[in-house]
């Protein structure tokens, strides 16, 4: 049997077991408990934020910014095009219209100029991806942004522990998102958080998230029975404070999970720098990428899928990048200009493994794998 070697994997253990055990003893089980509050506090000085809020995943922490930014029926918001299609699906759900705007070809989050020639009188917002984590240029989006009377929210799903210019993801934007997803830098399976600055954003938020009401947690040791009513339609959108334990626990792994992931990735520049028949992923100077994924872009005289069923067959995990959004049909037709680079990297974009548990074992077999398959006639477009 060859060596495996998974795409992802999640670094769990003792300290995960044991904050568990101690949310269990604490008999607060349920969503938005102290646990969660506790959670949100180190996750807000994480992220360099006021506040923030633990919700059940990315896509409901995306929707929950879009509707107290005001998106609604009428009302277009641009979005980076290269992306899983939550961030799309956030916009519909508010009955906003998502436009997707073309990515650079070097880094795959949204091209500023690409997002300035959508604008159009109905945009109120622009929705910007971190690809795979590395943030995207906010100085000239927020720069957009301002000159056009924009908001700007992002999408940090895979950029915990990532920087721009110094500042943490998710202080880059008037509202972020993150995921904690089992692929992502932490997890507790699934999960998200919304983080920001603005107190009234962020309380109207949490009400929200909490069907329209206050949580429960609020009115504990309250010497009277306070029955909260409801005034507004609000969302199931909250954390287990199991989650939040697992979460608390992956925050203080943070550090090492972020160097063992740069390791990996310095390790694969280094042994598959010198092909002809890949272009590996660019990390810019002025940002710390957290590397939440490996993509490579194939060069066009090779087969994709002839490439992927190779590396599974010798035991290398692997699937493609993300998608273009622009071309699912549940968008129709999104945007009458097109994202031909989204479009060509969502056909070449290859994921390796990339998690915290690599071993140079593993990093050398993917190595040698990657280099062989790419490099036989059998894995050209015939």
């Amino acid at each position: 049997m060859p060596r495996t070697v998974p795409l992802g994997q999640p670094t769990v253990g003792e300290p995960e077991l044991a904050a568990v055990a101690e949310v269990f003893a604490s008999g607060w089980l349920s969503g938005a408990g102290p646990t969660c509050l506790a959670f949100e506090r180190e996750f807000a000085v994480a992220v360099g934020v006021e506040h923030a809020l633990t919700t059940a995943n990315c896509g409901s922490a995306l929707h929950l910014a879009l509707q107290v930014l005001g998106a609604g029926p009428g009302d277009e918001v641009i979005v980076g095009d290269y992306t899983f299609p939550a961030t799309g699906h956030a916009v519909v759900w508010t009955g906003a219209t998502p436009v997707f705007a073309d990515i650079r070809p070097d880094i795959w989050s949204a091209d500023p100029a690409a997002v300035e020639a959508a604008i159009t009188p109905r945009t109120v917002g622009i929705l910007a991806v971190d690809v795979f984590g590395q943030p995207a240029d906010y100085d000239e989006l927020r720069a957009i942004a301002d000159r056009h009377g924009l908001w700007l929210v992002e999408d940090a799903a895979c950029a915990a522990g990532a920087t721009y210019r110094g500042r943490p993801a998710g202080s880059l934007a008037d509202l972020a998102a993150f995921s904690f997803h089992g692929r992502k830098g932490i997890t507790a399976g699934e999960g998200g958080a919304l983080v920001g600055d603005r107190a009234d954003l962020m309380d109207h938020a949490r009400k929200l998230h909490t069907y329209g009401i206050a949580p429960a947690v609020t009115r504990e040791g309250e010497t009277t029975l306070p029955v909260p009513s409801f005034d507004e339609a609000g969302y199931n959108y909250r954390l287990s404070d199991v989650q939040a334990g697992i979460m608390r626990a992956q925050l203080r792994r943070l550090p090492d999970l972020l160097a063992a992931r740069t390791h990996a990735a310095e390790a694969y520049a280094a042994g598959l720098g010198d092909l002809d028949a890949l272009t590996l992923p660019v990390a810019l100077a002025d940002r710390t990428h957290p590397w939440q994924s490996y993509v490579i872009t194939l060069d066009p005289a090779l087969d994709r899928g002839r490439v992927a069923v190779a590396l599974r067959e010798q035991g290398v995990g692997c699937n493609f990048g993300t998608y273009a959004s622009h071309v699912q049909p549940v968008y129709g037709v999104a945007t009458e200009r097109g994202c031909p680079v989204s479009a060509d990297l969502f056909d070449r974009h290859l994921a390796i493994p990339m998690h915290a548990n690599l071993t140079d074992d593993d990093l050398h077999h993917v190595i040698d794998t990657v280099r062989s398959v790419v490099g036989s006639a059998a894995a050209r477009r015939r």
